[in-house]
């Protein structure tokens, strides 16, 4: 129910104080590590670790905080050890780390149950958590997640004499994925709606720039994010976690949110503050390998371009064919692990052709994007294929009620 549910309280605005990094990374060190400090108190928290900044950031201040925490991480069935980096932050701060593997076909088993939890907003395969779910929920009573912080501590980067009409554009390419457009597009056209989709996407996200009372351009797009895209994307998932647990969101609170208003764009750049706080509160922790920056950590990241990661890349790529020439597929995204292989398309077919969808999608729409994702290209149409799926569960839903 996050997004039928939830109301606006907060109004995002935009009014930055004349401000230092050094300055601004010790408001942000004491306001985010009072939240962490007062959400987790006297609580056994669990802490999803990866090789991104959010969840280090937590650890930073969940161990200088001293609560009690256990940590999870997971990787991919033959994809990238995730679980590498995390297993160091993890013995660096003295949590217990519990490693997962994310299986082929994980989602089968668990499609309908998912599909009541998030009620079919977001499509299935990006929820990898939905695997373990159970097993997670045994390390302790209260999750601390640190969705969005990628998204409030970074910028676009966007000239600021950029008019709306083009930031809509800009949004509107941001907001579409791979094979989305041409999906809807087929959709739109099959069921005989006036007008057409890409007019009223533009028309949409018209009336919704509208409402973001700031004229700092990459200010607004944050805003923009915030407002509409975490309820629709983040937000969603975050019913995963909550249908076992209490979830605790520090990036969320209304004063981290206050802060972001107040901080010059130019600092919120390039995750500087973030990486600022974490060399400040742990070296140990910074100077582990940064997955963004492989294989440079917070120290040297801006090492992470040609010429000084081309011999990485060598070494990478001679590893990744090597795995092929051995016939294993190195695994790098969701969809593989559910959509690739016999087994998958036997289920993707059972949800796609079944009766009562093919009532509302036309049956050729359904042909001609499997043909796409089997034929043209998978990594495209792997969002069309998915949404379907999606579809194909909403419609089994409303059919149940």
């Amino acid at each position: 129910g996050y997004l039928i549910d939830s109301k606006p309280w907060f109004q995002w605005y935009y009014k930055p104080r004349k401000v230092s990094l050094k300055q601004a990374t010790q408001e942000f060190q004491e306001l985010f590590e009072s939240i962490v400090h007062e959400q987790s108190e006297g609580k056994d928290i669990i802490l999803p670790l990866s090789g991104g900044l959010d969840s280090r950031s937590q650890a930073v201040a969940l161990k200088k905080s001293n609560a009690r925490v256990k940590s999870y991480s997971y990787s991919f069935q033959n994809g990238f050890k995730e679980s590498g980096i995390s297993k160091k932050i993890a013995n660096t701060c003295n949590f217990p780390l519990k490693e997962f593997t994310i299986e082929k076909g994980y989602l089968w088993s668990k499609v309908e149950e998912l599909s009541a939890i998030n009620e079919c907003y977001s499509e299935f395969t990006h929820p990898r958590q939905m695997a373990v779910i159970d097993e997670v929920a045994e390390l302790g009573n209260t999750f601390s997640l640190g969705h969005w912080g990628d998204v409030l501590f970074d910028s676009d980067g966007l000239a600021e004499n950029i008019a709306d009409i083009e930031l809509v554009q800009i949004l509107k390419k941001k907001v579409l994925k791979k094979g989305g457009l041409e999906l809807a597009l087929s959709l739109w056209k099959s069921w005989g709606i006036e007008g057409t989709f890409e007019q009223y996407l533009e028309q949409r996200l018209i009336e919704l720039l509208s409402k973001i009372e700031i004229k700092k351009v990459n200010a607004k797009l944050r805003a923009f994010k915030s407002l509409y895209w975490a309820p629709r994307w983040t937000s969603v998932n975050l019913s995963v976690f909550e249908n076992k647990h209490p979830i605790l969101l520090p990036y969320y609170d209304d004063r981290m949110c206050k802060f972001i208003c107040e901080v010059p764009d130019e600092l919120l750049s390039n995750r500087q503050i973030q990486i600022e706080y974490i060399k400040q509160n742990n070296k140990e922790v910074a100077s582990i390998v940064w997955q963004d920056a492989k294989p440079f950590n917070l120290y040297n990241y801006h090492l992470a371009k040609s010429p000084y990661n081309i011999p990485y890349r060598i070494i990478d790529k001679l590893k990744r064919e090597f795995r092929t020439l051995l016939g294993k597929t190195f695994v790098q995204r969701n969809w593989e692990l559910q959509f690739l292989g016999k087994e998958n398309r036997q289920q993707l077919e059972k949800h796609l052709y079944s009766k009562n969808f093919l009532q509302i999608v036309d049956k050729s729409i359904v042909d001609a994007y499997f043909n796409l994702f089997d034929t043209k290209d998978k990594v495209y149409y792997s969002h069309s294929v998915s949404t379907l799926l999606t579809l194909s569960l909403f419609v089994k839903q409303l059919n149940e009620k």
